[in-house]
């Protein structure tokens, strides 16, 4: 599995950022690492500037908790009934997310990748991430990339949410979004404030990766008779995009698939592997339509639907739990799978799904305000 848990972060992941609130946190340089290690690093990490104590005081009693991470504060929240989840700051990024399951334990639903940049800086990507983009025919453009915390409400025993904003420099434009923790779900919920005397143009998504045991037990069901075109996988700082598998790789996925499926599978899927070789083959854009309402999702996919239902399920057959996804402001849809021409229960074994605007962007007039939200479900209880 990627990365989700060190034992020196009590299960928070980090990432370092180099632009930060300025009334809660200071920049720190970092020394290069030759042979990066997740927990050395982690172990050798500068104490922080972080005003926690600050935090502790102004925000406690509402099931969240505060910690520093090197020059990032990860929240955790958890409810009395097990349910968990982490948020990081000032990036939003949602690192973290456990809900309870039939079996009575809960089990880790985000998928997220610590790793070193070129330049030796830390990075996470994976989770939930808000990848947005704000723009108008004069030139300005804002992305909300940098959150701080505004509010903390509510009581472990019933929800738990946490109110971030962020603001372009001008003060002009303005985004807030409030992540609740419930029982049975955890919701990203955004507002976007246009004071500007004229339109925005908004674009973008919440995207969530979600981890899965193996490719061929990760199914979307619900999408049959939606409308989707093929795009290139969508990259941002956050959204984890696997490099091109070498032939290796693709030889040991495909004698692995035999070993576990045997060679009668070989001679009844050459019609099937046609089909998807066309497809993959097709022209970007052109529209096509969903004719599967169980779709397996084996091959490499990078989808934009375009008239999908705004609530569909995700499964993983192999871990025996699933994961649904609600959408509200957003008109598409994004899925992307990896496949499984990479290593199965590694680093790549993720499907990544989100509510966008990426094909028709989002107007919003002087003014106006736009809302829009990913509910993610829990129904293994």
């Amino acid at each position: 599995m990627a990365a989700r848990s060190f034992c020196a972060l009590s299960n928070f992941t980090f990432r370092k950022s180099s632009n930060k609130s300025s009334h809660v946190f200071n920049t720190q340089s970092q020394r290069q690492r030759d042979n990066f290690s997740v927990q050395a690093y982690t172990e050798s990490l500068p104490s922080s500037n972080i005003n926690v104590e600050y935090l502790k005081r102004e925000f406690s009693g509402h099931g969240a908790a505060f910690e520093a991470i090197g020059d990032d504060c990860a929240i955790r929240m958890e409810l009395d009934e097990g349910t968990t989840a982490s948020l990081l700051l000032p990036t939003g990024l949602i690192t973290s997310y456990k809900p309870m399951m039939w079996h009575g334990d809960k089990v880790e639903v985000l998928h997220t990748l610590v790793s070193e940049d070129p330049n030796a800086e830390v990075m996470v990507q994976g989770g939930v991430s808000m990848n947005l983009r704000c723009a108008d025919d004069s030139g300005f453009s804002w992305s909300p990339s940098t959150w701080a915390l505004h509010d903390v409400r509510g009581s472990s025993d019933k929800f738990i949410q946490v109110e971030l904003a962020s603001t372009d420099p001008n003060g002009t434009m303005e985004a807030k979004c409030l992540v609740t923790l419930r029982g049975e779900l955890i919701s990203s919920e955004l507002t976007i404030t246009n004071p500007r005397p004229s339109f925005i143009q908004l674009e973008g998504s919440i995207m969530s990766h979600f981890t899965v045991s193996t490719p061929d037990a990760a199914y979307a069901v619900g999408l049959q008779g939606s409308k989707y075109c093929s795009k290139q996988a969508i990259a941002s700082e956050f959204c984890i995009i696997p490099p091109e598998s070498t032939k290796d790789e693709r030889s040991s996925a495909f004698f692995r698939s035999l070993a576990e499926k045997g060679f009668d599978a070989l001679f009844s899927g050459w019609g099937k592997k046609a089909q998807e070789g066309e497809e993959q083959g097709e022209e970007e854009g052109k529209e096509k339509e969903e004719c599967n309402d169980y779709a397996q999702m084996t091959e490499k996919t990078s989808r934009i639907y375009t008239y999908a239902p705004v609530e569909f399920t995700v499964i993983d057959r192999g871990r025996r739990n699933s994961v649904v996804i609600e959408r509200s402001g957003f008109e598409e849809l994004y899925i992307f799978s990896p496949g499984s021409d990479h290593d199965w229960y590694g680093k790549y074994a993720f499907v990544c799904v989100g509510p966008c605007a990426l094909l028709k962007p989002v107007a919003i007039g002087p003014g106006g305000i736009w809302k829009g939200a990913q509910y993610l479900y829990n129904p293994n209880l």
